[in-house]
């Protein structure tokens, strides 16, 4: 498949936008741009989606006929169903043909075995059995139920019933059964540590145990899990302020935060920022991109919190513009778990920017799914980033949008295209060309009456 070195709006676009203002035509180039770019990431997410209807974990490009994994999980099929709601927002698809693909889907979906309302973290993309031993390797793998990626199919599904009402019956169906308290652990003042008013990471059922861990960091991807539970009733209001902006002062963590101890809905709790290159913020666990950012692509966190989260957000960008461009001279930025250039997955991030001692470092290796991330935030510099990543490296694919990521020290590109990050990859452009096009579920019902609230009283202290 032939990789593309430069990657321009198409010939015809100039020639298009030559009456107007200079600023219009730039305008329209760069939608144009981005449009292309949609196009192209979803017919990647088309190339992962099975017969079945199930979009798997990735693809490699470089053969002529990318097959999909084996394998998938609850995640990569909400990015295959929310994707396809964007096209035919977006106008890539007819409506005919966004029910045809959502109905499959939905239909695969049911099929799928579950355990306590919810799904497995690993099936076989192409039959729908739950993977008992990971391809390739043979390894088993234990039965699992993720907090935070099922997180994403829900909302993912909710995102189908609003877009499709024909299927909405059907996906309440599936969603009943989802109760959040499943993985909560209500919170006891005489024994936080153990009872801290946090959801669990997971619950294994073959032995019917949950992770030793809770997920206490608030600025982090598994809040959509919280948001929802808080939603639909399944988990207190009180939890939201239960979660970490930082780590308690006395514990380790990347560094000493200041702040001040309030008391919220009766809640007494830390609220702490760290300081980065003069920037006060609220830090993710591991300082990386899709922590922060891929929650807003669906809750409008911005716009219910301006002072909050909105400037929360925008300080994240700015931070991992800076380490790229500044503090680390690679000439791009952009961190994020991905794709290891020579092979494997990797997490990737600012550490100064998150909670974890160990944290993410960068490494130099940028993916494109981060620009995309900030560009809500920061768009013209998230497209000029991104021209550069296909210029300079080839790291866009014809037909199919940019490759998982690049390592800039060495030139080294991906071979492969992930199911979820070109998922967000689609739902931010979807953001930035037609706002709020992936969030009407998140805007109303149980979200805008007590999730709503709930960040109109947040204030980070930043």
């Amino acid at each position: 498949m032939k990789r593309r070195t430069l990657l321009a709006a198409g010939a015809g676009a100039s020639a298009a936008v030559a009456l107007g203002s200079p600023a219009a035509a730039e305008a329209r180039d760069t939608e144009a741009l981005l449009r292309r770019w949609f196009r192209d990431t979803y017919r990647s997410v088309e190339a992962m989606t099975t017969g079945i209807g199930l979009t798997a974990d990735k693809i490699d490009v470089t053969t002529a006929d990318p097959v999909p994994s084996v394998n998938t999980s609850p995640t990569n099929i909400g990015c295959g169903l929310w994707s396809t709601v964007a096209a035919a927002g977006l106008g890539v698809i007819d409506p005919r043909t966004m029910h045809r693909s959502l109905t499959r889907t939905v239909a695969a979906v049911e099929r799928l075995e579950r355990a306590h309302g919810f799904w497995f973290n690993w099936y076989d993309a192409h039959t729908g059995a739950v993977l008992t031993e990971w391809p390739g390797t043979g390894d088993p793998v234990r039965p699992f139920l993720s907090s935070v990626d099922n997180a994403w199919l829900v909302a993912a599904l909710r995102i189908t019933a609003d877009a499709d009402p024909a299927l909405r019956p059907r996906v309440e169906r599936l969603l009943a059964d989802a109760d959040w308290s499943f993985f909560h652990t209500p919170y006891d003042a005489d024994d936080p540590a153990a009872n801290p008013g946090q959801l669990r990471g997971g619950f294994w059922t073959d032995d019917d145990t949950y992770t030793g861990h809770w997920y206490g960091a608030l600025n982090t991807e598994p809040r959509m899990a919280s948001y929802l539970g808080i939603a639909d009733g399944s988990l207190p209001p009180e939890h939201y302020w239960h979660t970490f902006r930082t780590m308690l002062p006395e514990w380790e963590q990347e560094q000493r935060p200041e702040g001040e101890y309030v008391t919220v809905d009766g809640v007494r709790m830390w609220r702490g920022h760290y300081t980065y290159r003069g920037r006060r913020l609220v830090p993710s666990w591991g300082g990386s991109m899709f922590e922060a950012l891929m929650v807003p692509l669906f809750v409008p966190e911005a716009s219910w919190s301006p002072k909050a989260w909105g400037v929360n957000h925008r300080r994240h960008v700015r931070s991992q513009i800076e380490h790229g461009l500044v503090e680390e001279g690679y000439g791009y930025w952009g961190f994020s778990p991905a794709n290891v250039p020579d092979g494997g997955y990797s997490e990737y991030g600012v550490d100064a920017i998150g909670m974890s001692v160990e944290g993410y470092t960068s490494k130099g290796v940028v993916t494109p799914h981060a620009s995309f991330l900030a560009m809500p935030f920061a768009r013209d510099e998230a497209v000029a980033n991104l021209l550069r990543m296909s210029r300079d490296f080839g790291a866009y694919e014809d037909g199919l949008g940019f490759r998982d990521s690049v390592d800039v020290r060495t030139g080294r590109v991906s071979d492969f295209m992930l199911a979820l990050d070109q998922g967000m990859v689609a739902a931010a452009l979807a953001q930035v060309l037609s706002p709020g096009l992936l969030q009407r579920p998140f805007r109303t019902g149980g979200f805008a009456a007590r999730v709503r609230p709930l960040l109109a009283r947040e204030d980070f202290g930043i």
